[in-house]
């Protein structure tokens, strides 16, 4: 790691060797700090999950996910042949995204609000010489949340990396810094997919490297927020 990486999460050594903070009053403070961040952030997905659940499993998610997506096309129904056009399994899609839960439904969902150039671009396979079986797209993107839950290991008590501690600390100064690494993902994603000339059973071999790829990215000297991230700039 360089020295500015050093520098950033000198108070966060801990989070990367789990031993107990007990040097001085700063370095308490910071690990309350980064503790909070991550139940916060826990929080949120909990607080997600129980309005979606009062909702009707999604239903209002759902729908503004198909509007989203499809401004010019009209919803038949909550189960309909039409979601399996946008890489949904089956004609109810609540029963795809349950596996990383509803926030991998808000990820989609922000990924086709903010960048919708790129959604659109990944959704219609526009771009390369793509696979005669192709990923399906909103499946990949509900195993992309799962993988980036699994890198970061926000889920867990004992912090072990230091790609978590990097990237609690953008979460400090970004609420929004997962769903934007999760857009970055997703572009990554279907780049590695090109450049491997991959098929559907190479999709697990697909997600991996791309979550290596993020890991390298996220450790760089210079990348302090998502947007430094030198993939960031393939999202439009």
């Amino acid at each position: 790691m360089g020295k500015r990486n050093s520098a950033r999460f000198s108070s966060c050594t801990t989070l990367a060797n789990q031993i107990e903070v007990e040097n001085s009053p700063e370095e308490r403070e910071n690990w309350l700090l980064l503790m909070l961040l991550r139940q916060r952030w826990l929080l949120r997905v909990r607080l997600l999950e129980m309005v979606v659940r009062e909702e009707h499993h999604g239903e209002e998610a759902l729908k503004a996910l198909w509007h989203a997506t499809y401004p010019d096309q009209e919803l038949q129904g909550l189960i309909s042949e039409q979601w399996k056009d946008m890489g949904w399994q089956g004609r109810d899609p609540s029963t795809d995204f349950r596996g990383a839960g509803f926030i991998s439904l808000e990820n989609l969902l922000f990924f086709a609000k903010t960048f919708s150039a790129s959604f659109q671009r990944l959704l219609k396979k526009q771009c390369g010489n793509r696979a005669t079986w192709e990923y399906p797209f909103a499946v990949a993107g509900v195993n992309i949340t799962f993988m980036i839950m699994q890198m970061l290991d926000l889920q867990s008590t004992k912090p072990r990396t230091f790609v978590r501690a990097i990237f609690i600390q953008m979460l400090s100064e970004d609420e929004w810094a997962f769903d934007l690494l999760y857009c970055v993902a997703f572009v990554v994603m279907d780049k590695q997919w090109l450049d491997k000339n991959a098929s559907y059973m190479d999709f697990n071999e697909v997600l991996k490297s791309t979550r290596a790829q993020l890991e390298r990215e996220l450790m760089l000297d210079d990348v302090m927020r998502i947007e430094d991230m030198p993939s960031y700039s393939l999202l439009c």
